[in-house]
């Protein structure tokens, strides 16, 4: 017994680094575990008030060249910008009914005072900028297309029909099939009032709740579309993740028992990950952060990495226990073997994510920052709290003894595994990896950029707003994808004659390009009026030099085509889509007719409206997607080299993350999705998980070939310290976002079913290919020093 205290005596004895952190965190326990409640208490009570938060200039690139040509003109082109789509719809009859006439134009109203509408620039044929007009021997006519004098009668019936045709806005405002109307309604994304940004969520939910709620019945059907209603319904699908967070505890909690028999430890790792996800969220409210639609999943993932360390410092405390040292001796070894690598693959993480900083799109480095938030605090829970805990209340005699039974089989997967560290199954590896490396390259090249499918892609086919919007393409000629080009020109010149006349010309080129449905500008206007105040003559639709009868041909032009000092005039582009390849096609148009027609008078400035928004945004991801992977993987491997001083080691942990890069890359191009804000930033995460299991491998293998094992002897000793504990983790946390497939949110089922892959992936990968790679390049034992 004497002999055994002296053995914990001298281990637990304060040496190296890491042995001031151990004495400093050891020696005051229990300050240290009154800091920790403290602290969780305080950031417990603003993480309570985290709300979720969205906003379309977050969303986008805000210093992307056509975002900055769209805020110069954003005041002319508010009604272009973000709105929303209001249909309404009977299933018996048409819309020329007291009835329906009535109900429409309640709902207009009803719209018209919810907070953060626009007003002013509302259109609906019940909304007075919405006219007709129409050329007689009198000259121009025209007025609302609601007649003055209606009363619901049949002859009001007969005049708004005739009004609507002259008005222009059948398959704009009024369905093709007249079975439904049409209410536009642009949004103030700041509300003038208060000063505040516009709720998402609260709005989408009086959408629902004063709109479609209240007015739809058996006969009316309400659809509704636009940037907000995404928002709203991503919100409403996110904050399903707290049950989809439930789901993974409990499943990390029975694999977590499974793997350890001990209900202390099992607990003690989820409240530690717990813990840590409090911290994250109570500083990002104390630094004015939030938490948005795609950062929604931060806090799982922080849970995740708080496991996956968790885990190894509960095994490593088990085995001490088993080789018979006590609660606290235990613990502190614990600490100390794993200090350095837990540290290191935290640090790698925390500055991995930092690097999704490079991509200029606000909701994504509110992510990064949240993300790498949670990883700093994982330090403190998951390296010193932690280890406390386990000080105090130490592993079950079940844990202790099952841990015993289970060294003394020769477990089949270790078998297995140890193979790879023969040349032959090492060579094999390595070769089977590259041949799959080189075809995940090749189906890589498919991989594009931005949405692939129509609607909204964020959410599924047959969710309630990607029906609204089949409906509304279905039913209207004008499309919900608008691309806007500005016409820039000098004040008071945009109807000069040479710039009308190049402006139709334009309208022209962009007419005949695959996938745009129409054009709009005033050119456009001003060739109809002319046909107009010539009898409707086709041969006088063209742009006239005078420019008295300009002036007349765009007297009853609609308002938005021109600017207040007529020094822009948007041509607004109705495409098929907002596919990545279409709007490329656009980006390239415009720019190659300016450049085949270039003008000393006249700009066009890319780009407005959604679809234009949305090309800008996959422009930025686009070019940055590659320099996010030459950050991630520059740090990593700067880390780990500063850690372990060894070119052949930072290849053998970088390596199998590339791979599992590449094959995700493969993975993304085979199922279709696209590469857009959604889901770059898993990319950098799973990097930023995956790096750990290598780090904590080759960190114990390190260790074992320091004392003179041979590689297969480092190996095995390796998985019997570390590798059942990252191959168990890389389960757990796999099973865990699995769940996530059948989120009703797209996206986030796209993260699970990625994020799942490559947390496989990657702990195959660091198994298999890290004493593969070792074996190829020639890691040999170190001869231990004298005396040892």
């Amino acid at each position: 017994m004497n002999d055994t205290n002296n053995k914990k005596f001298d281990l637990v004895e304060i040496h190296g680094h890491s042995g001031r952190f151990e004495k400093i965190l050891f020696n005051f326990r229990l300050p240290w575990l009154l800091f920790f409640a403290v602290i969780t208490a305080f950031l417990f009570y603003h993480a309570a008030q985290v709300r979720p938060d969205a906003s379309l200039q977050k969303m986008i690139p805000g210093n992307h060249e056509f975002i900055q040509n769209f805020f110069k003109y954003s005041d002319d082109l508010a009604a272009m910008g973000n709105a929303v789509r209001i249909s309404v719809e009977t299933t018996e009859g048409d819309i020329f009914t007291p009835e329906y006439q009535d109900l429409l134009r309640e709902i207009t109203d009803e719209i018209s005072f919810l907070n953060g509408v626009n007003r002013s620039g509302m259109r609906s044929i019940w909304t007075p900028n919405v006219r007709w007009s129409e050329v007689t021997e009198e000259g121009f006519v025209g007025g609302p297309v609601i007649p003055q004098n209606y009363d619901g009668s049949q002859e009001s019936m007969e005049q708004l029909q005739q009004n609507i045709l002259r008005s222009g806005t059948v398959g704009d405002l009024v369905a093709n099939n007249f079975r439904s109307a049409l209410i536009y309604v642009p949004l103030n994304e700041i509300d003038p009032e208060t000063g505040e940004s516009l709720d998402y969520h609260q709005f989408s939910q009086q959408l629902e709740s004063q709109i479609r709620a209240r007015y739809e019945t058996d006969t009316i059907k309400v659809q509704i579309v636009g940037f907000a209603k995404v928002i709203g319904d991503l919100i409403d699908g996110a904050l399903l993740v707290g049950g989809f967070f439930f789901l993974a505890m409990l499943i990390t909690f029975a694999m977590l028992f499974a793997y350890s028999r001990c209900v202390r430890s099992s607990i003690v790792v989820l409240l530690c990950s717990g813990i840590a996800v409090i911290w994250q969220l109570g500083i990002i409210k104390l630094i004015g952060s939030g938490i948005n639609p795609y950062s929604m999943l931060v806090p799982f993932l922080v849970f995740a990495i708080g496991v996956s360390h968790g885990v190894q410092i509960i095994n490593a405390v088990i085995a001490n226990r088993v080789e018979g040292y006590d609660k606290v001796g235990a613990s502190r070894i614990a600490f100390r073997g794993l200090y350095v690598a837990g540290l290191t693959a935290l640090i790698s993480d925390a500055v991995g994510f930092t690097t999704l900083m490079v991509i200029d799109v606000a909701v994504i480095k509110e992510l990064a920052i949240a993300a790498s938030i949670g990883v700093a605090v994982i330090v403190l829970t998951n390296l010193g709290l932690l280890p406390i805990l386990t000080s105090y209340i130490g592993v079950s005699p079940r844990g202790v003894k099952y841990l015993e039974e289970v060294q003394k089989k020769d477990h089949p997967i270790f078998q297995l595994f140890d193979r790879f560290t023969q040349p032959k199954w090492a060579i094999g590896a390595v070769v089977i990896a590259g041949l799959m490396a080189t075809w995940g390259i090749y189906k890589a090249q498919d991989l594009q950029i931005g949405d692939l499918d129509t609607g909204a892609p964020e959410l599924r086919a047959d969710s309630r707003y990607n029906l609204d919007n089949a409906f509304q393409v279905a039913n209207y000629s004008a499309s919900t994808d608008i691309f806007v080009v500005m016409a820039e020109t000098a004040p008071g010149a945009c109807i000069h004659y040479q710039n009308m006349a190049l402006m139709d010309r334009f309208q022209w080129h962009m007419e005949n390009v695959p996938g745009v449905q129409a054009v709009r500008s005033i050119a456009y206007v001003s060739k109809l009026g002319m046909a107009g105040i010539n009898e409707g003559n086709l041969k006088w639709s063209s742009i006239n030099r005078d420019n008295f009868v300009m002036n007349a041909s765009i007297s009853q032009a609609p308002s938005g085509l021109i600017n207040g000092d007529c020094s822009m005039a948007p041509v607004i582009i109705y495409l098929n889509d907002h596919k990545a390849d279409t709007l490329n096609r656009v980006v390239d148009e415009v720019r190659a007719f300016s450049a085949a027609f270039p003008s000393d008078d006249l700009d066009f400035l890319l780009a407005a409206g959604n679809a234009g928004i949305e090309a800008a945004t996959n422009k930025v991801i686009e070019d940055a997607q590659f320099r996010m992977l030459l950050w991630v993987y520059g740090v990593v491997i700067a880390l780990c080299l500063i850690t372990f001083r060894s070119i052949r080691t930072v290849l053998c942990i970088v390596l199998p993350l590339m791979f599992t890069t590449i094959m995700s890359q493969a993975l993304m191009a085979m199922l279709g999705i696209g590469i857009k804000v959604a889901t770059l930033p898993v990319i950098a995460l799973g990097v930023g998980i995956g790096v750990d299991y290598g780090i904590y491998i080759y960190s114990k293998m390190q260790e074992a070939l320091k004392q003179g094992m041979d590689l297969t002897e480092s190996y095995l000793y390796a998985l019997s310290k570390t590798g059942k504990a990252v191959g168990f983790t890389g389960l757990t946390l796999a099973i865990g976002v699995a769940t996530w497939i059948w989120s009703p949110i797209k996206f986030q089922a796209d993260m699970g079913l990625l994020l799942t892959f490559m947390f496989i992936w990657n702990m195959l990968g660091a198994l298999i290919l890290i004493p593969a790679l070792a074996r190829i390049f020639g890691v040999k034992p170190k001869k231990p020093a004298a005396g040892l």
